[in-house]
């Protein structure tokens, strides 16, 4: 339905107006009409298109209906489908008549100005500013959705800034630009009909925080830029008969989707008219365009990696690496029609990494985003224990940006948990549904230490990789009943001890302590099933022990095989040092028996001096900067 405005008429002075294209006007014929009036007659200029809607029915006019009853159930409604030459240039009439027909008691003139005020954004989506049919102030979701993508300008194109460039209100680039999405004011018609009305461009009071908007005339030159509209600037107000026709914005996201902040925002352009001198403006016509602001979006395991970062340590030439350091960040991307670049995501908690992110890391077309944790972070806040799947489908509802994993407490009293600041954050994207696992009962905590992905030419495209007692005692049982129960592990590793197969499965008290974390992994198999949609061909078992006990939590026996690092088809597996079956380790021989026929290279470290005795394996000090999904988000139905 065409937007409305009512104007009222007078038959003692002729009225004017303006009519905005696209937009109806609906006259006040009884507020104007003589007190023995009790019919009317209406006829405008060709430019206006009159129509009366009487009894429910809606009648163009000229009709053969010549006069109409006066009454508050009859409206007389224009519109006008092109821009005038000239101020006042089209006419509508009303005559009133009385009881006894013939001589008008009354007549109302009014005098009508169509202009084009319309504020526009990348509503299709097609990366490009156009004139759209659409609701503007609706944003849809899904592959017919519509509405305009904003993204956080958290990258720094200007080496020498110290901060993002969505915390410096200047544009110090022609790049920092075109990370901003174009909002486009068109202002058309005779321009000293603008002589008496103003436009005033204005963002929602509750929004102005989360976008900042800048505008530089006609000038094409930076210094020419300036911050009009968002933060402390809720309103901008414009000379259109200055401007030229079209005037080009360039808005900019300032935060992320949040509790509190679905990610839309609106912007406003307001038509006032001041009808006489000393009175106060109205508003007499708004347009309205929504924005919704891009989510911040991880990347799983398969997909292809760009950047590999690593952190160095002294006295570790063969894999230069750190303990549980990159874990602090994890790398994403953010995504809008006209521009995709990646964001790192800074933990609360701050370690070895803590200013590594913005110094390092941050700059031009690579953002950053972080959260802080004021109750305090704890080793669930580690990115170590933020995972995300591949693309999944569940019982029909479609994930194709898969669904985030993060490690939690059992649902008992007391236990860690992942910050609220950072599981709000997950959760407000909406683009990749969280999932919550209980990662405990492990001592560290992080979902990488029990689970992995990698691709696969079949079934769902990927397998779910699981750390697993059961499967490492059946494969000792069947080496020592092969014959090879001396064999040792940890040949090699000076000053560690070399416990054989035979004294690992006489060793009740680690038997029992891995069958408490065979429950806590079953635990979380089911709910990787339920949530992920898959079945138990989709998972493959990884031989792996644990030590520990219940109430400290549970690190690896040997290097943890899952926690790996995936290149493309390439893993990097921490090696695991297992007994030595016919010259091979047979822990490495069975996983490349699960491995191999997906047609995966498996490459094993040595990290255990490195990571493994500090608690940490090869994910944990390593990152992956990864290709973005092919699919667009905003396609997606959360």
């Amino acid at each position: 339905m065409a937007q409305q405005r009512r104007v009222p008429l007078s038959t003692q002075r002729p009225t004017s107006t303006v009519c905005v294209l696209g937009t109806e006007l609906s006259l006040d014929v009884c507020g104007s009409a003589p007190k023995d009036a009790v019919a009317f007659h209406v006829q405008g200029t060709p430019g206006v298109k009159l129509y009366v809607v009487h009894e429910k029915q809606s009648i163009k006019l000229p009709s053969t209906v010549g006069r109409w009853p006066l009454a508050t159930s009859t409206e007389v409604l224009l519109a006008m489908d092109a821009l005038s030459k000239d101020v006042g240039d089209e006419k509508v009439r009303i005559s009133y008549f009385g009881e006894t027909g013939g001589v008008p008691v009354g007549r109302a003139m009014l005098y009508l100005t169509c202009v084009e005020v319309s504020l526009d954004a990348d509503t299709s989506r097609g990366g490009a500013v156009s004139r759209t049919l659409l609701d503007k102030t609706k944003w849809t979701w899904g592959p017919d959705g519509h509405g305009a993508i904003l993204l956080v300008n958290c990258d720094r194109d200007d080496p020498e800034a110290e901060t993002p460039d969505n915390r410096d209100d200047t544009i110090r680039s022609y790049a920092d630009l075109k990370d901003m999405s174009q909002m486009v004011l068109r202002t058309r018609g005779p321009r000293t009909i603008f002589a008496g009305h103003r436009l005033l461009l204005h963002v929602d009071f509750g929004h102005a925080d989360k976008v900042r908007v800048f505008y530089g005339g006609s000038s094409a030159s930076l210094e020419e830029y300036k911050h009009v509209l968002g933060g402390s600037k809720l309103v901008y107000a414009l000379k259109p008969s200055r401007h030229q026709e079209e005037s080009t914005f360039y808005v900019e996201g300032l935060a992320f989707p949040d509790i509190g902040f679905s990610g839309l925002v609106a912007f406003h352009v307001t038509l006032l008219e001041s009808p006489e001198k000393g009175l106060l403006e109205t508003p007499i016509f708004t347009d309205t365009v929504v924005f919704r602001v891009a989510p911040w979006i991880m990347t799983p395991n398969t997909a292809a990696p760009l950047e590999v970062f690593v952190c160095s340590v002294d006295d570790n030439e063969d894999f230069v690496a750190a303990v549980g350091a990159l874990d602090e960040v994890e790398f994403g991307y953010v995504q809008a029609p006209h521009k995709t670049f990646p964001v790192v995501f800074d933990s609360p908690r701050d370690r070895g990494l803590r200013d590594f992110p913005v110094r390092s890391i941050l700059g031009p077309d690579f953002g950053y985003v972080a959260r802080k944790a004021p109750e305090g972070a704890s080793s669930l806040d580690s990115f170590g224990n933020l995972e995300v799947s591949p693309p999944v489908t569940v019982q029909g509802k479609e994930y194709p940006l898969g669904r985030i994993l993060i490690g939690s407490s059992f649902p008992r009293f007391g236990g860690r948990r992942m910050a609220k600041a950072v599981r709000d954050f997950l959760v407000a994207q909406q683009v990749q549904a969280p999932v919550e696992l209980f990662s405990d009962w492990l001592q560290v905590g992080h979902v990488d230490e029990f689970l992995s992905f990698v691709p696969a030419p079949d079934r769902k495209g990927f397998r779910l990789l699981l750390a697993s007692p059961s499967a490492c005692y059946q494969l000792l049982k069947e080496k020592q009943e092969e014959g090879f129960g001396e064999a040792a592990m940890f040949q090699g590793l000076e000053g560690v001890p070399k416990p054989t197969i035979t004294e690992i499965l006489a060793n009740e008290g680690l038997r029992k302590f891995n069958n408490y974390v065979q429950s806590c992994i079953s635990w979380n198999r089911d709910i990787l099933k339920r949530s992920l949609g898959l079945s138990e061909p989709d998972i493959l078992d990884i031989p792996q022990l644990f030590r520990g006990a219940a109430a400290t939590g549970a690190e690896a026996f040997f290097p943890d095989m899952v926690n790996m690092l995936v290149l493309g088809r390439h893993l990097g597996i921490p090696k695991p040092f297992g007994p030595e079956v016919g010259g091979q380790c047979c822990l490495e021989a069975r996983v490349r028996e699960l491995l191999e026929p997906l047609g995966l290279t498996c490459t094993f470290i040595d990290d255990y001096f490195s990571y493994h005795v500090l608690s940490g394996e090869i994910h944990c000090g390593t990152n992956v900067r990864r290709k973005p999904f092919a699919f667009k988000w905003w396609h997606m139905v959360p």
